[in-house]
């Protein structure tokens, strides 16, 4: 699977994306203004094209083993982000936008 977000400028984007998810670097360039990064079983695809938004907002939604400890990782790397919420029996979670304005949010099934 690939999903693509949007993004005004490659050049601030990938390196925010890289520390987002401790990457080293971009996995493919398969065209110009894009650059693709391998998440797991996932392709996560930066292009850079215009970031208006009309409609409804996508949100794009990751997995990780501990959310909590993710959270404070990404604080102490200076990542503005919003609380962890609780949902009883079913997730921890907590959102964050990328530079663009893309909803990213990050969960942890309980």
């Amino acid at each position: 699977m690939t999903v693509g977000l949007p993004v005004s400028d490659l050049g601030r984007a990938v390196p925010w994306y890289r520390r987002l998810f401790g990457l080293t670097g971009p996995d493919l360039r398969p065209a110009d203004g894009v650059v693709e990064l391998r998440l797991g079983p996932i392709w996560l695809q930066l292009g850079e094209e215009p970031t208006a938004r009309s409609g409804a907002e996508v949100v794009t939604r990751f997995g990780v083993d501990d959310v909590a400890a993710l959270r404070e990782r990404l604080i102490t790397d200076g990542v503005q982000v919003g609380p962890v919420e609780h949902v009883p029996r079913a997730v921890d979670f907590f959102d964050l936008l990328d530079p663009d304005g893309n909803h990213l949010s990050f969960y942890t099934v309980l």
